[in-house]
Protein backbone atom coordinates (compact mmCIF):
# COMPACT_ATOMS: atom_id res chain seq x y z
CA UNK A 1 0.00 0.00 0.00
CA UNK A 2 3.12 2.21 0.68
CA UNK A 3 3.34 5.02 -1.89
CA UNK A 4 -0.66 4.73 -3.02
CA UNK A 5 -2.46 7.40 -3.96
CA UNK A 6 -5.70 7.64 -2.63
CA UNK A 7 -8.38 10.23 -3.94
CA UNK A 8 -11.40 10.37 -2.10
CA UNK A 9 -13.74 11.39 -4.97
CA UNK A 10 -17.40 11.60 -2.90
CA UNK A 11 -16.45 13.99 0.84
CA UNK A 12 -19.55 15.94 -0.38
CA UNK A 13 -22.48 12.72 -1.37
CA UNK A 14 -20.74 9.88 0.48
CA UNK A 15 -21.08 6.17 -0.90
CA UNK A 16 -21.22 4.35 2.06
CA UNK A 17 -20.08 0.97 2.51
CA UNK A 18 -21.67 -1.88 4.16
CA UNK A 19 -19.53 -1.29 7.74
CA UNK A 20 -20.74 2.67 7.71
CA UNK A 21 -24.44 1.55 6.81
CA UNK A 22 -24.29 -1.10 9.75
CA UNK A 23 -22.66 1.59 12.72
CA UNK A 24 -25.34 4.26 11.53
CA UNK A 25 -28.31 1.82 11.58
CA UNK A 26 -26.48 0.91 14.83
CA UNK A 27 -26.35 4.27 16.38
CA UNK A 28 -30.45 5.13 15.31
CA UNK A 29 -30.87 1.92 17.22
CA UNK A 30 -29.82 3.61 20.81
CA UNK A 31 -31.07 5.61 22.91
CA UNK A 32 -28.67 8.21 24.27
CA UNK A 33 -28.87 10.39 26.93
CA UNK A 34 -26.43 13.69 26.90
CA UNK A 35 -26.82 14.95 30.08
CA UNK A 36 -24.24 15.71 32.87
CA UNK A 37 -25.99 13.53 35.32
CA UNK A 38 -26.18 10.38 32.58
CA UNK A 39 -22.49 10.57 31.99
CA UNK A 40 -21.66 10.91 35.58
CA UNK A 41 -23.69 7.68 36.25
CA UNK A 42 -22.39 5.70 33.81
CA UNK A 43 -19.23 6.49 35.07
CA UNK A 44 -20.10 5.49 38.17
CA UNK A 45 -21.07 2.12 37.52
CA UNK A 46 -18.37 1.56 34.81
CA UNK A 47 -15.79 1.96 37.81
CA UNK A 48 -17.43 1.79 41.24
CA UNK A 49 -16.25 4.57 42.38
CA UNK A 50 -18.17 8.00 43.29
CA UNK A 51 -15.63 10.89 43.89
CA UNK A 52 -15.30 13.14 40.94
CA UNK A 53 -13.75 16.01 42.84
CA UNK A 54 -14.68 19.27 42.86
CA UNK A 55 -18.07 19.98 40.63
CA UNK A 56 -16.23 23.12 38.34
CA UNK A 57 -16.38 20.57 35.42
CA UNK A 58 -19.86 20.32 35.04
CA UNK A 59 -20.61 23.47 33.48
CA UNK A 60 -17.34 22.09 30.90
CA UNK A 61 -18.90 18.67 30.24
CA UNK A 62 -22.51 20.53 30.01
CA UNK A 63 -20.91 22.29 26.64
CA UNK A 64 -20.11 19.52 25.29
CA UNK A 65 -23.31 17.43 25.15
CA UNK A 66 -25.16 20.40 24.07
CA UNK A 67 -22.77 21.05 21.57
CA UNK A 68 -23.87 17.42 19.91
CA UNK A 69 -27.21 17.25 21.87
CA UNK A 70 -28.46 20.34 20.07
CA UNK A 71 -27.62 19.73 16.78
CA UNK A 72 -30.31 18.07 14.53
CA UNK A 73 -27.75 16.90 11.76
CA UNK A 74 -25.29 14.58 14.17
CA UNK A 75 -26.74 11.09 13.68
CA UNK A 76 -27.56 8.52 16.19
CA UNK A 77 -23.87 6.67 15.90
CA UNK A 78 -22.07 10.51 16.22
CA UNK A 79 -23.92 10.50 19.26
CA UNK A 80 -22.74 7.44 20.37
CA UNK A 81 -19.39 7.84 20.17
CA UNK A 82 -19.65 11.08 21.86
CA UNK A 83 -21.31 9.39 24.73
CA UNK A 84 -18.92 6.64 25.21
CA UNK A 85 -15.73 9.58 25.30
CA UNK A 86 -17.16 11.46 27.75
CA UNK A 87 -18.19 8.38 30.04
CA UNK A 88 -14.31 7.46 29.25
CA UNK A 89 -13.11 9.98 30.30
CA UNK A 90 -15.23 10.48 33.68
CA UNK A 91 -14.15 6.83 34.31
CA UNK A 92 -10.63 8.37 34.23
CA UNK A 93 -11.00 11.23 35.81
CA UNK A 94 -12.68 8.93 38.98
CA UNK A 95 -10.07 6.64 38.65
CA UNK A 96 -7.14 9.29 39.14
CA UNK A 97 -8.44 10.43 42.21
CA UNK A 98 -9.08 7.28 43.56
CA UNK A 99 -5.10 6.25 43.18
CA UNK A 100 -4.01 9.75 44.51
CA UNK A 101 -6.30 8.99 47.49
CA UNK A 102 -4.40 5.95 47.50
CA UNK A 103 -0.71 7.62 46.95
CA UNK A 104 -0.51 10.68 47.62
CA UNK A 105 3.61 10.61 46.57
CA UNK A 106 2.52 10.38 43.12
CA UNK A 107 2.25 14.51 43.80
CA UNK A 108 6.09 14.73 44.29
CA UNK A 109 6.90 13.28 40.89
CA UNK A 110 8.80 15.54 38.89
CA UNK A 111 8.87 16.17 34.95
CA UNK A 112 12.18 17.48 34.46
CA UNK A 113 13.26 19.06 30.94
CA UNK A 114 10.95 17.51 28.70
CA UNK A 115 11.41 17.87 25.29
CA UNK A 116 7.75 19.20 23.85
CA UNK A 117 6.98 19.73 20.32
CA UNK A 118 4.41 22.24 18.91
CA UNK A 119 2.76 22.60 15.66
CA UNK A 120 -0.29 23.00 13.94
CA UNK A 121 -1.69 19.88 13.31
CA UNK A 122 -0.38 17.78 9.83
CA UNK A 123 2.82 19.82 10.20
CA UNK A 124 4.78 16.51 11.04
CA UNK A 125 4.24 16.85 14.76
CA UNK A 126 3.09 13.40 14.87
CA UNK A 127 5.88 12.07 12.67
CA UNK A 128 8.60 14.13 15.33
CA UNK A 129 7.54 12.83 18.43
CA UNK A 130 7.03 8.94 17.32
CA UNK A 131 10.90 9.46 16.09
CA UNK A 132 11.89 10.90 18.98
CA UNK A 133 10.00 8.46 20.99
CA UNK A 134 11.88 5.55 19.24
CA UNK A 135 15.25 6.55 21.39
CA UNK A 136 14.52 4.29 24.20
CA UNK A 137 16.42 6.47 26.88
CA UNK A 138 13.13 9.15 26.70
CA UNK A 139 9.81 8.53 27.97
CA UNK A 140 6.68 9.02 25.98
CA UNK A 141 2.62 8.33 26.22
CA UNK A 142 1.60 5.50 23.83
CA UNK A 143 -1.99 6.04 23.24
CA UNK A 144 -3.14 3.00 24.91
CA UNK A 145 -1.67 4.68 27.68
CA UNK A 146 -2.95 7.98 27.69
CA UNK A 147 -6.66 6.69 27.06
CA UNK A 148 -6.65 4.88 30.20
CA UNK A 149 -3.44 6.20 32.75
CA UNK A 150 -4.97 4.55 35.62
CA UNK A 151 -5.36 0.59 35.00
CA UNK A 152 -8.11 -1.42 36.68
CA UNK A 153 -7.28 -2.86 40.08
CA UNK A 154 -9.67 -5.63 38.81
CA UNK A 155 -8.31 -6.62 35.83
CA UNK A 156 -4.97 -8.57 34.95
CA UNK A 157 -2.84 -8.81 31.69
CA UNK A 158 -4.86 -11.84 29.21
CA UNK A 159 -2.81 -15.02 27.84
CA UNK A 160 -0.93 -12.19 25.41
CA UNK A 161 0.48 -10.76 28.27
CA UNK A 162 -0.92 -7.40 27.04
CA UNK A 163 -2.58 -5.23 29.41
CA UNK A 164 -6.27 -4.71 28.66
CA UNK A 165 -6.17 -1.17 28.58
CA UNK A 166 -3.85 -2.46 25.25
CA UNK A 167 -6.98 -4.20 24.18
CA UNK A 168 -9.51 -1.89 24.74
CA UNK A 169 -7.33 0.94 22.72
CA UNK A 170 -7.22 -1.91 19.53
CA UNK A 171 -10.81 -2.46 19.80
CA UNK A 172 -11.89 1.51 19.66
CA UNK A 173 -9.53 1.75 16.79
CA UNK A 174 -10.39 -1.00 14.57
CA UNK A 175 -14.29 0.39 14.92
CA UNK A 176 -13.23 3.58 14.16
CA UNK A 177 -10.98 1.83 10.51
CA UNK A 178 -14.15 0.03 9.96
CA UNK A 179 -16.44 3.17 10.08
CA UNK A 180 -13.63 5.25 8.34
CA UNK A 181 -11.37 3.02 6.44
CA UNK A 182 -9.01 5.35 5.27
CA UNK A 183 -8.38 6.82 8.43
CA UNK A 184 -5.01 4.95 8.68
CA UNK A 185 -4.04 6.86 5.90
CA UNK A 186 -4.47 10.48 7.33
CA UNK A 187 -3.82 10.00 10.95
CA UNK A 188 -3.33 6.26 12.78
CA UNK A 189 -4.50 5.70 15.78
CA UNK A 190 -3.31 2.75 16.66
CA UNK A 191 -3.00 1.74 20.65
CA UNK A 192 1.56 2.17 20.50
CA UNK A 193 0.98 5.00 18.56
CA UNK A 194 2.58 8.33 20.51
CA UNK A 195 -0.42 10.68 21.64
CA UNK A 196 -0.73 13.70 22.36
CA UNK A 197 -0.65 14.98 26.25
CA UNK A 198 -4.05 16.83 26.25
CA UNK A 199 -5.49 13.01 26.27
CA UNK A 200 -4.91 14.03 30.12
CA UNK A 201 -6.90 17.51 29.99
CA UNK A 202 -9.79 15.45 28.73
CA UNK A 203 -11.31 14.15 32.12
CA UNK A 204 -11.04 17.65 33.33
CA UNK A 205 -13.67 18.35 30.04
CA UNK A 206 -11.22 21.20 28.80
CA UNK A 207 -9.14 21.84 25.59
CA UNK A 208 -9.41 22.09 21.90
CA UNK A 209 -9.79 18.35 21.29
CA UNK A 210 -13.31 18.78 21.00
CA UNK A 211 -12.87 20.93 17.80
CA UNK A 212 -11.79 17.54 15.66
CA UNK A 213 -14.71 15.12 16.96
CA UNK A 214 -17.61 17.69 17.31
CA UNK A 215 -18.79 20.73 15.39
CA UNK A 216 -18.72 23.12 18.16
CA UNK A 217 -18.13 26.76 17.84
CA UNK A 218 -19.36 27.83 21.31
CA UNK A 219 -16.87 25.57 23.31
CA UNK A 220 -14.07 26.90 21.13
CA UNK A 221 -15.43 30.67 21.88
CA UNK A 222 -15.71 29.43 25.75
CA UNK A 223 -12.39 27.88 25.66
CA UNK A 224 -10.61 30.58 24.56
CA UNK A 225 -12.00 33.00 26.94
CA UNK A 226 -11.30 30.84 30.07
CA UNK A 227 -7.36 31.31 31.16
CA UNK A 228 -5.87 27.13 30.57
CA UNK A 229 -2.76 27.66 33.04
CA UNK A 230 -4.87 25.19 35.99
CA UNK A 231 -5.80 22.78 33.82
CA UNK A 232 -2.17 22.32 32.66
CA UNK A 233 -0.56 22.72 36.30
CA UNK A 234 -3.56 20.91 37.46
CA UNK A 235 -4.98 17.42 35.19
CA UNK A 236 -1.83 17.83 32.36
CA UNK A 237 0.67 17.89 34.97
CA UNK A 238 -0.62 15.37 37.13
CA UNK A 239 -1.52 13.17 34.47
CA UNK A 240 2.14 12.96 33.37
CA UNK A 241 3.45 12.09 37.07
CA UNK A 242 1.00 8.84 37.12
CA UNK A 243 2.72 7.71 34.45
CA UNK A 244 6.17 8.85 35.56
CA UNK A 245 5.15 7.49 38.89
CA UNK A 246 4.67 4.32 37.04
CA UNK A 247 7.37 3.49 34.76
CA UNK A 248 9.89 6.46 35.56
CA UNK A 249 12.28 7.99 32.85
CA UNK A 250 14.37 10.50 33.39
CA UNK A 251 12.69 12.76 30.46
CA UNK A 252 10.18 12.97 28.66
CA UNK A 253 9.28 13.47 25.17
CA UNK A 254 5.73 15.10 24.42
CA UNK A 255 3.63 17.23 21.69
CA UNK A 256 0.43 18.93 21.13
CA UNK A 257 -0.96 21.41 18.80
CA UNK A 258 -2.65 23.19 21.00
CA UNK A 259 0.26 24.53 22.97
CA UNK A 260 0.36 26.83 19.71
CA UNK A 261 -2.06 29.16 21.98
CA UNK A 262 -1.71 28.07 24.90
CA UNK A 263 2.63 29.21 25.14
CA UNK A 264 1.91 30.76 28.69
CA UNK A 265 0.35 28.30 30.73
CA UNK A 266 2.59 25.57 28.95
CA UNK A 267 5.96 27.84 30.00
CA UNK A 268 4.13 28.39 33.83
CA UNK A 269 3.84 24.39 34.09
CA UNK A 270 6.83 23.08 32.49
CA UNK A 271 9.43 26.18 32.74
CA UNK A 272 12.58 23.85 31.78
CA UNK A 273 11.52 22.68 28.78
CA UNK A 274 13.10 22.90 25.15
CA UNK A 275 10.51 23.55 22.62
CA UNK A 276 10.27 22.34 19.16
CA UNK A 277 7.98 24.65 16.54
CA UNK A 278 7.03 22.69 13.45
CA UNK A 279 6.08 24.68 10.53
CA UNK A 280 4.59 23.85 7.64
CA UNK A 281 2.29 26.19 4.78
CA UNK A 282 -0.97 26.35 6.44
CA UNK A 283 -2.91 25.71 3.48
CA UNK A 284 -1.38 22.23 3.04
CA UNK A 285 -2.28 21.47 6.55
CA UNK A 286 -5.72 23.32 6.35
CA UNK A 287 -6.58 21.10 3.13
CA UNK A 288 -5.41 17.82 4.82
CA UNK A 289 -7.35 18.77 7.97
CA UNK A 290 -10.57 19.65 6.14
CA UNK A 291 -10.61 16.59 4.09
CA UNK A 292 -9.67 13.96 6.84
CA UNK A 293 -12.46 15.70 9.30
CA UNK A 294 -15.15 15.63 6.03
CA UNK A 295 -14.11 12.04 5.45
CA UNK A 296 -14.76 11.36 8.94
CA UNK A 297 -17.90 13.24 9.15
CA UNK A 298 -20.13 10.62 7.07
CA UNK A 299 -20.83 8.61 9.95
CA UNK A 300 -21.14 11.19 12.71
CA UNK A 301 -23.66 13.83 10.69
CA UNK A 302 -26.31 13.46 8.31
CA UNK A 303 -24.43 16.03 5.84
CA UNK A 304 -20.90 16.62 5.70
CA UNK A 305 -20.96 19.83 4.59
CA UNK A 306 -17.16 20.88 3.17
CA UNK A 307 -17.62 24.12 3.51
CA UNK A 308 -18.60 24.30 6.93
CA UNK A 309 -14.90 22.36 7.83
CA UNK A 310 -13.11 24.62 4.88
CA UNK A 311 -14.26 27.92 6.59
CA UNK A 312 -13.98 26.98 10.48
CA UNK A 313 -10.61 25.03 10.19
CA UNK A 314 -8.97 28.10 7.84
CA UNK A 315 -10.46 30.78 11.05
CA UNK A 316 -9.12 28.14 14.05
CA UNK A 317 -5.38 27.65 12.28
CA UNK A 318 -5.62 31.37 11.86
CA UNK A 319 -6.33 31.69 15.48
CA UNK A 320 -3.76 29.57 16.67
CA UNK A 321 -0.93 30.96 14.49
CA UNK A 322 -1.34 34.23 15.71
CA UNK A 323 -1.59 33.27 19.26
CA UNK A 324 1.92 31.54 18.70
CA UNK A 325 3.25 34.15 17.00
CA UNK A 326 1.95 36.82 19.50
CA UNK A 327 3.57 34.43 22.44
CA UNK A 328 7.04 33.69 21.04
CA UNK A 329 9.15 35.60 23.27
CA UNK A 330 7.69 33.48 25.92
CA UNK A 331 9.64 30.56 24.71
CA UNK A 332 13.05 30.24 25.69
CA UNK A 333 15.21 31.69 22.68
CA UNK A 334 18.28 28.87 23.89
CA UNK A 335 15.72 25.92 23.66
CA UNK A 336 13.69 26.84 21.14
CA UNK A 337 14.35 24.83 17.43
CA UNK A 338 12.61 25.88 14.45
CA UNK A 339 11.46 22.73 11.94
CA UNK A 340 10.41 22.95 8.85
CA UNK A 341 8.42 20.69 7.13
CA UNK A 342 10.36 19.98 3.86
CA UNK A 343 13.23 19.86 5.72
CA UNK A 344 12.23 18.05 8.15
CA UNK A 345 11.66 15.68 5.48
CA UNK A 346 14.81 15.51 3.90
CA UNK A 347 17.11 15.08 6.90
CA UNK A 348 14.93 13.65 9.62
CA UNK A 349 17.47 12.11 12.06
CA UNK A 350 19.51 15.42 11.32
CA UNK A 351 16.47 17.39 12.59
CA UNK A 352 16.99 15.21 15.99
CA UNK A 353 20.16 16.04 16.74
CA UNK A 354 19.46 19.91 16.14
CA UNK A 355 16.83 19.11 18.99
CA UNK A 356 18.94 17.20 21.60
CA UNK A 357 21.75 19.36 21.57
CA UNK A 358 19.02 22.55 21.90
CA UNK A 359 18.09 19.83 24.86
CA UNK A 360 21.05 18.96 25.87
CA UNK A 361 20.46 15.65 25.69
CA UNK A 362 23.78 13.14 23.79
CA UNK A 363 23.24 11.32 21.05
CA UNK A 364 24.11 8.20 21.20
CA UNK A 365 25.00 5.43 18.74
CA UNK A 366 22.57 2.86 20.17
CA UNK A 367 19.74 6.24 19.85
CA UNK A 368 20.81 6.63 16.23
CA UNK A 369 20.61 3.21 15.28
CA UNK A 370 16.71 3.49 17.38
CA UNK A 371 15.99 6.55 15.36
CA UNK A 372 16.97 4.40 11.84
CA UNK A 373 15.27 1.75 12.53
CA UNK A 374 12.20 3.90 13.26
CA UNK A 375 12.31 5.86 10.03
CA UNK A 376 13.08 2.40 7.49
CA UNK A 377 9.84 1.10 9.33
CA UNK A 378 7.43 3.91 8.99
CA UNK A 379 8.42 5.18 5.54
CA UNK A 380 6.10 8.57 4.33
CA UNK A 381 2.97 6.98 2.91
CA UNK A 382 3.41 3.63 4.23
CA UNK A 383 -0.38 3.13 4.49
CA UNK A 384 -0.97 5.42 1.09
CA UNK A 385 -1.08 9.25 0.61
CA UNK A 386 -4.52 10.89 0.19
CA UNK A 387 -4.22 13.54 -2.78
CA UNK A 388 -5.72 16.63 -2.25
CA UNK A 389 -7.96 19.46 -4.34
CA UNK A 390 -9.37 22.27 -2.58
CA UNK A 391 -11.11 23.75 -5.81
CA UNK A 392 -12.79 20.94 -6.22
CA UNK A 393 -13.55 19.39 -2.89
CA UNK A 394 -14.07 22.88 -0.59
CA UNK A 395 -14.40 25.44 -3.74
CA UNK A 396 -11.75 27.59 -2.43
CA UNK A 397 -8.56 29.31 -4.34
CA UNK A 398 -5.43 28.54 -2.11
CA UNK A 399 -3.81 31.97 -2.55
CA UNK A 400 -7.19 33.34 -1.92
CA UNK A 401 -6.98 31.22 1.51
CA UNK A 402 -3.48 31.95 2.12
CA UNK A 403 -4.31 35.88 2.40
CA UNK A 404 -4.91 35.38 6.03
CA UNK A 405 -1.44 34.21 7.01
CA UNK A 406 0.54 36.53 5.57
CA UNK A 407 1.83 37.90 8.54
CA UNK A 408 2.84 33.70 9.34
CA UNK A 409 4.71 34.04 6.19
CA UNK A 410 6.61 37.51 7.07
CA UNK A 411 7.43 35.90 10.16
CA UNK A 412 9.09 32.91 9.46
CA UNK A 413 10.26 31.07 6.18
CA UNK A 414 8.04 28.73 5.57
CA UNK A 415 7.57 27.33 1.88
CA UNK A 416 4.58 27.68 0.19
CA UNK A 417 3.27 23.81 -1.01
CA UNK A 418 0.06 24.26 -2.24
CA UNK A 419 -0.67 26.79 -5.68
Amino acid sequence: MAGRAIRIEDLRHPILDEGQKAALAFGESQKVELSVPAILAAAAEQTGLDDFGPTDFHERLALWLAEADDDPNRTGFGRLIHYNDCVRYASTRLRIRDLLKQHPEIHDQKINQPIIVIGLPRSGTTHLVNLIASDQRLRSMPLWEGQEPVPDPREKPGPDGKDPRWHRCNAIWERMRAASPLLSSMHPMEPDHIHEELEFLLPDFTSYNLDWVVRAPRWRDYYLAHDQTPHYQGALLTGLKILQWFKPRERWVLKCPQHLEQIGPLMKTFPDATIVRTHRDPISVLQSAITMQTYAARTSYRSTDPEWYRDYWHDRIRRLLEASVRDRGLLPKDRTVDVYFDRFMKDDIGTVERIYAAAGFPMTDAARAQLAAYVKAHPRGKEGQVVYDLRKDFGAEPEQLREAFRFYFDAFDVKIEVR
